[in-house]
């Protein structure tokens, strides 16, 4: 066994057995040649834990990492409706959300924020960090089960999620990935989200979304939403000020409201925060490690960093609630 295996340290809550470490049979396998004799075991893993750690395998390039997120049987998908600014690679890899290193991104769920989003997520570290970079994760049940009762009954009707693409945050021709109006309504309509071109030519949505969701596999109840990175709360309070000074609380990039349309308050935000940070694994990374998540079960987040830092991303398994709501 390889020395960085042999340290493999994280910081974890009581109980958790996130993530499951697999290891190489022998020093120097390749990870996509040993995808035959490794899958059952990952997807039995995945299931129950919910997160593999894939370490020590060689992985000499981003088309190979490709090519085993691929062996799991699915078509990589686009990143479509996007929520932050990330790079494609190419074949249905993408660069890491491109925020500053010096901002730390929260615990969530990959696109939590639509009614469609990937049951299987990906993670290659290329280059690790010189100092921290790790990306925590969290056990979607756990989080559910340890937030307060009052929190959990609120938000079960759902959450509305309000985007006023422009200047302050994504445009939607890089969201949508299109510069065309039609094509954006057509994508709207079919996904259930509200529209409305603004005078200056830009866009707004609304969307109705799960808080708590049932995983479709294991019927689990897990905590599934990004309320708390959507909420103006999220914003830093000297930009949070000014926005509202210069937008009006109605006007501003992003923002969640109870599913009545009511404003959450930003101390009940603040617990889910709480919550969330409780529940965190976090690890640091390893040259070639590739994180596999079942993006329900899993929440994931992004550490500030120091350094040059690549970690790329692949999702997969595209799937729906838009019926059953």
């Amino acid at each position: 066994m390889n020395a960085s295996i042999q340290r493999f340290e994280r910081k974890a809550p009581p109980g958790s057995d996130l993530p499951v470490l697999m290891v190489p049979a022998v020093q120097g396998e390749s990870l996509l040649d040993a995808l035959p004799r490794l899958q059952s075991d990952i997807e039995a893993h995945l299931a129950t834990v919910g997160g593999v750690l894939l370490r020590g395998f060689d992985v000499p390039s981003v088309d190979r990492f490709r090519e085993f997120a691929a062996g799991f049987g699915h078509p990589l998908l686009s990143y479509e409706f996007g929520s932050t600014p990330r790079s494609g690679l190419g074949g249905g890899v993408y660069t890491a959300t491109e925020y500053p290193s010096h901002q730390a991104i929260p615990l969530h769920n990959e696109q939590a924020y639509t009614r469609v989003w990937p049951m299987k997520i990906w993670f290659h570290c290329v280059t690790p960090a010189l100092e921290q970079g790790e990306t925590p994760i969290a056990d979607s049940r756990a989080v559910l089960k340890r937030m307060p009762a009052a929190i959990r009954e609120r938000f079960a009707p759902g959450l509305v999620y309000i985007r006023n693409y422009g200047d302050f945050d994504v445009p939607w021709q890089k969201v949508f990935n299109t510069e065309h109006r039609h094509e954006v309504e057509a994508f709207c309509r079919q996904a259930g989200i509200a529209f409305e071109w603004k005078p200056d030519g830009d866009l707004r949505t609304t969307q109705r979304c799960q808080a708590i969701e049932a995983h479709p596999v294991t019927q689990e109840q897990v905590w599934f939403n990004q309320a708390h990175l959507f909420h103006v709360s999220n914003l830093q309070p000297e930009v949070r000020e000014t926005l509202e000074d210069v937008l009006g609380i109605d006007n501003m990039p992003r923002d969640t409201t109870f599913a009545d349309g009511s404003r959450i308050p930003d101390a009940m935000l603040d617990e889910v925060r709480g919550v969330l940070d409780a529940e965190a694994v976090s690890f640091l990374w390893e040259k070639g490690d590739v994180l596999m998540l079942d993006n329900m079960l899993v929440a994931h987040a992004r550490s500030p960093f120091k350094g040059p830092r690549k970690v790329v991303v692949a999702m997969a398994e595209s799937h729906s609630n838009l019926q059953a709501h």
